[in-house]
């Protein structure tokens, strides 16, 4: 579901995706994505952008569509992040898992490209200085 609260704040205020996605630490392609609705938005960063844009939070806030869960309990009981507290398919009490941010994710994949690109240079460098 499109973020069109958020989508119109943005714009009529003037900022850019760009600085949004700078503001809370994340690439522009992963915000885009939160802004269409393809990636959540975490309560953490509702609150960041509605302190970048200058509005509450209410202003700019709109529901996820239900197939992403977002809630997060401090567990101190155990080694697991949060409890899955919301399931499409039905409510599941007592399962864990580890939710990790997307711009996590992001950050490493565009990681792991440089390296496999260094990696290839390289091998080209040891392969040239081999034929000499």
């Amino acid at each position: 579901m499109q973020k069109e609260k958020l989508r119109n704040a943005r714009k009529r205020k003037g900022f850019t995706q760009q600085q949004v996605a700078d503001y809370i630490a994340t690439d522009v392609s992963n915000y885009s994505r939160k802004e269409s609705g393809d990636v959540a938005i975490r309560k953490e960063e509702w609150e960041k952008i509605a302190r970048f844009l200058e509005v509450p939070v209410e202003e700019i806030y709109e529901e996820e569509d239900g197939k992403q869960i977002n809630n997060f309990e401090n567990n101190t009981n155990s080694n697991n992040i949060g409890t899955l507290s919301n399931n499409e398919i039905g409510t599941v009490s007592g399962n864990y898992y580890c939710n990790i941010p997307e711009f996590l994710l992001e950050s490493q994949r565009d990681y792991i490209e440089i390296l496999k690109k260094e990696n290839q240079r390289l091998q080209e460098e040891l392969n040239a200085l081999k034929k000499k």
